[in-house]
């Protein structure tokens, strides 16, 4: 099969994963307990003001008609009304969504520096005392709850020792002047600092420990020992031969892990007060604000399918024997 056809095949089975996520979502708000109306209606209100407000969002009709209307609006782009702002739902998580990819991004520009730093040096270092510090630390933080890293970090770096804010991300009443000024300030870096580490810590192991164990592989290969049979040094043989070689997966994680990060963020972004798309989430269905909790569930979702597509399609060019399979 050709590359071509290869991303058409991937492409489509994105498109089937995006419909059954969207239906799930819509489901799961159905049967959830609780009127959606009551943030909106103050229980000494008649009746009829109730039913009036239902029909305004139309949630009166049949559920298989509202699950038609949902999808038709998804397609024009309509993700509806938020019933707490009383607005579109994409004017409430546009800007969140942007904070959700920052944290992110950095998150994982830090987990993946480090990752594969001690990935390769914990292989190159086979059965020695740095190895097992460092693959034991990197089982400690990947098994620790990512509330308690987060607890324990803003107790050490905020609490304690006051380095580094503990929630938003801007002091109050910080001024709000253009884009770079919003996401390249001295401020909203700091308080950037322990949301990426404590995600950092937690995901680091995964790329660290996939290159350890596909170096591992790696090293046992005929061309590491004509490499160093050549003269040449460890270190490039373990960085241009060992660590390039055994880089494929490595690289196809990436975007996975991007995927997960942003859908897994939800912890962090409540634990720090961080205005994203997770604690949006946590907040609308407190709210029964089910028109946002669906949106953002869905733009999550979508993230991480899009990313996991990115990933098969990177696999596919990196390696051309996957589009013939």
């Amino acid at each position: 099969m050709g590359i071509s056809k290869y991303v058409l095949r991937r492409l489509i089975e994105a498109v089937i994963t995006l419909f059954i996520i969207a239906s799930l979502v819509f489901v799961l708000f159905r049967v959830v307990p609780g009127d959606p109306t009551a943030a909106m209606v103050d229980p000494t209100f008649p009746i009829e003001v109730k039913e009036q407000i239902r029909r305004e969002y139309g949630l009166d009709k049949p559920v298989g008609e509202q699950y038609l209307r949902y999808l038709a609006n998804l397609i024009r782009g309509n993700l509806g009304q938020s019933f707490f702002y009383a607005k579109p739902v994409t004017e409430v998580i546009g800007d969140k969504i942007w904070n959700t990819l920052i944290l992110s991004f950095a998150s994982f520009v830090v987990a993946y520096a480090i990752g594969l730093y001690l990935g390769a040096t914990t292989a190159w270092k086979r059965d020695s005392l740095y190895e097992r510090i460092m693959v034991t630390v990197q089982l400690v933080f990947r098994s620790a709850p990512l509330f308690w890293t987060g607890m324990m970090f803003l107790m050490v770096f905020s609490f304690r020792f006051g380095w580094l804010p503990h929630s938003g991300m801007r002091e109050p009443g910080y001024p709000e002047t253009t884009l770079l000024g919003k996401y390249l300030s001295a401020d909203f870096l700091r308080h950037l600092v322990l949301p990426t580490l404590t995600s950092a810590a937690y995901y680091a192991a995964m790329p660290s420990m996939l290159l350890r164990n596909t170096m591992l592989e790696v090293m046992g290969e005929d061309f590491i020992e004509m490499a160093r049979a050549k003269g040449l040094s460890e270190r490039r043989v373990m960085y241009a031969h060992a660590v390039r070689n055994a880089l494929l997966p490595v690289v196809t994680a990436a975007a996975v892990y991007i995927g997960l990060a942003a859908g897994g963020s939800t912890v962090i972004e409540y634990l720090f007060s961080w205005p994203g798309l997770g604690r949006e989430i946590v907040l609308a269905v407190q709210r029964r604000d089910y028109p946002v909790a669906q949106g953002a569930f869905l733009l999550m979702g979508s993230m991480v399918v899009v990313m996991n597509w990115l990933a098969d399609i990177i696999y596919g060019y990196l390696d051309p024997r996957v589009s013939t399979t």
